[in-house]
């Protein structure tokens, strides 16, 4: 059941594609007026790898992503994330990439991504469901991806498939027990009544236009996303800021400081569809709790702050993010992390 499942999604996906790239040939004014109004609407963003103040000047290298609500000196939520991200020129062979969208003229990259998430209630010490709270889910998802730079209109577009599951399987509880025990604290209670085991396939494209840029001090982007799938199905945009010592992500040649430090604002309203982890999952019915369609909040908004040290071959960044109430009966929320890589 799932296997056809899945193969009529990829069948979507790949005719969906194929009808862009048409539209997009054959409607360019109108396309480029749907970037323009596309930033009113978003979801939020828990571990990006494409935004391009995040851009590695090479096509092969690694980077490890850390997220935990106690960098904001919270614990609920969205509690805790990580990710191995490698991107590498041998992965052009990846037979996925016939999915993704390349812009004309423009240089690409590919990767791989290995992601876990883990969300909580606003309580770990009740061994009982805490109705109107967010339940406890977690999940991991093996992303293929491409980056496609346009550096003649200054613009990137990505696309990426990611497939994995939601549920006890990936080990939420676990994860979230050894942090306690390493930072000295309780024991979270209440994982039996987690989101079910279900199945995610995701598709996604990002589009990321350069509006002002002055000199490589200051620069505003425009960034427009659209998910699809059995994860998270929404709709996003939103405006970048970067200042200090910077290089433009939009163009080939060498870089001209081999040392930058740069910090970033970014700020996006959320339109949500579905999200697993709080819906519980597409098909499986059978979690304990869940948030009813009557109790989603449909539109939020999210403010993404850091900063970051990169060099020719080394990068560094610390973050901060605040997200308003998902759902009627929720709370806002924070939460930090750091990022970490090195060209190959």
């Amino acid at each position: 059941m799932i296997l056809q499942i899945n193969i009529v999604i990829f069948n979507w996906i790949k005719n969906s594609k194929n009808a862009m790239l048409f539209w997009m040939q054959e409607n360019k004014k109108y396309y480029t007026l749907s970037l323009l109004f596309l930033p009113l609407l978003s979801f939020s963003q828990r571990i990006d790898n494409t935004a391009s103040f995040r851009e590695i000047k090479s096509n092969h290298y690694f980077r490890y992503y850390f997220d935990n609500d106690f960098f904001a000196n919270t614990d609920y939520y969205y509690t805790q994330g990580h990710a191995f991200e490698l991107v590498s020129p041998k992965l052009i062979e990846n037979p996925i990439n016939k999915l993704f969208i390349k812009l004309k003229n423009s240089q690409q990259k590919y990767g791989l991504s290995f992601e876990q998430i883990g969300f909580t209630p606003t309580s770990l010490k009740s061994d009982k469901i805490l109705y109107d709270d967010r339940p406890f889910a977690s999940a991991i998802l093996l992303k293929s991806f491409l980056i496609s730079t346009d550096t003649v209109h200054k613009a990137t577009f990505s696309s990426a498939l990611s497939f994995g599951i939601i549920g006890p399987f990936t080990s939420g509880k676990e994860i979230q027990t050894a942090i306690h025990e390493w930072i000295g604290a309780q024991n979270p209670l209440g994982w039996q009544y987690q989101i079910k085991n279900d199945v995610i396939l995701n598709y996604e494209i990002a589009h990321e236009k350069q509006l002002f840029r002055l000199n490589d001090i200051f620069a505003i982007n425009s960034n427009a996303k659209l998910r699809l799938g059995t994860m998270n199905t929404n709709i996003s945009g939103g405006l970048t800021t970067t200042f200090g010592k910077i290089n433009s992500p939009f163009v080939t040649s060498k870089n001209k400081n081999n040392f930058q430090i740069y910090g970033y604002w970014q700020g996006q309203i959320t339109a949500v569809g579905y999200d697993a982890s709080l819906q519980g999952g597409l098909f499986n019915k059978n979690s304990p709790y869940i948030i009813t369609d009557q109790n989603m909040e449909r539109f939020t908004f999210q403010k993404n702050f850091g900063v970051v040290f990169h060099s020719k071959t080394f990068y560094l960044e610390y973050y901060r993010s605040w997200l308003s109430k998902e759902f009627e009966t929720g709370r806002t929320h924070s939460w930090g992390g750091f990022r970490i890589g090195f060209t190959l």
